[in-house]
């Protein structure tokens, strides 16, 4: 597999040969960043695929320097996140999304300990769609920021570049998000629960320690 700064020479003498690879090294990130921002498995997908063919368009009218200078892993985040705040603006239903898959990635995922039981399996399940449902109860903006630093895996460099924004920006917004997120949690946590289901707030420990 290239890394971006060989894929993005190889873009520029040769898009159409290049670009294949692209959509496979890129495709799976671009929809996982669509669906944590959008909560909807369909939309993800329409945003993922228009934003490669945005891509491609764009790089037919580069010039050849400018295709090979390109940083791919930000510019490519930073279609998808317009795109997906585009879709997201033109929604009638301003409400956050409730077909969110469960956050697995970056210290939203609740740590394997050995247990495999059905029960825990169940606390565990639980333990992730509060952190799906904590997540879109973000603003756009710091939600954002959250998923392509911890989701995505981008540097705060990069997801600067990617969002266009200060990275002293960045950072406070990130730090304020996983904050938003700890007290929820915790709310969540807190919440009276009925007899039978104990577990559940005790199952939000380990995603809690996980937010600092």
């Amino acid at each position: 597999m290239d890394t971006d700064a060989a894929l993005a020479r190889r873009l520029a003498r040769d898009l159409e040969a290049g670009f294949p690879d692209l959509v496979d090294q890129h495709r799976d990130r671009l929809y996982t960043i669509a669906l944590r921002l959008l909560g909807d498995r369909r939309d993800a997908e329409e945003v993922s695929q228009d934003a490669l063919v945005r891509a491609f368009r764009a790089m037919q009218g580069y010039r050849p320097e400018r295709t090979a200078e390109l940083r791919l892993r930000p510019w490519l985040a930073s279609i998808a996140v317009n795109l997906a705040r585009n879709r997201r603006r033109r929604a009638d239903d301003r409400r956050p999304p409730s077909q969110l898959e469960p956050m697995l990635e970056a210290g939203f995922d609740v740590p394997q300990d050995g247990r495999s039981s059905p029960e825990h399996r169940v606390d565990r399940r639980e333990t992730q769609d509060e952190l799906a449902a904590a997540l879109l109860r973000l603003t756009p903006s710091v939600r954002a920021a959250i998923v392509l630093r911890h989701v995505d895996g981008l540097s705060v460099a990069e997801t600067a570049e990617a969002l266009g924004r200060p990275e002293g920006t960045i950072k406070a917004q990130v730090h304020r998000g996983l904050r938003d997120l700890r007290v929820a949690l915790e709310s969540e946590r807190d919440r009276p629960l009925p007899a039978t289901a104990p577990k559940r707030a005790a199952g939000l420990q380990p995603a809690l320690e996980a937010i600092r």
